[in-house]
């Protein structure tokens, strides 16, 4: 196995986590196809710098922190990257349920603010 490519991946999913379909696009990138790029992911596991289920949890936290996404825009970018369904129920119960509803009712209350101006045709073209 090519030291160097491995450093690489190594650096590239030490930046920040990544998930196996990413890490898999990388490699072909860098040319690596077939049992060697196979070789690379299986390392880069065994040596824990790539963990789906670490990397599905980060992604739903951060996607519903920073950005307000609902749980079910989660899943389906998380079932888009390939993450398994065990992964994916894990990172959903990562997300309180306190939280969630504080975030939906502060997502209304904007909304609400946004549309309730002007008169009634005004609002139905917004």
């Amino acid at each position: 196995m090519d030291a160097t490519i491995l450093n690489k991946l190594r650096h590239y999913c030490a930046y920040q986590e990544r998930c196996h379909e990413e890490v898999r696009t990388k490699l072909l990138s860098l040319k690596v196809y077939g049992d060697r790029l196979e070789e690379v992911i299986s390392q880069l596991v065994q040596e824990d710098f790539l963990n789906e289920e670490r990397y599905a949890k980060a992604y739903a936290g951060g996607k519903f922190r920073m950005q307000k996404w609902g749980r079910e825009r989660i899943r389906k970018e998380l079932r888009f990257r390939k993450i398994s369904e065990y992964c994916i129920r894990q990172a959903m119960e990562e997300i309180p349920e306190e939280d969630y509803v504080l975030t939906l009712d502060q997502l209304i209350r904007s909304a609400k603010k946004r549309y309730a101006s002007g008169t009634p045709a005004q609002r139905h073209y917004k």
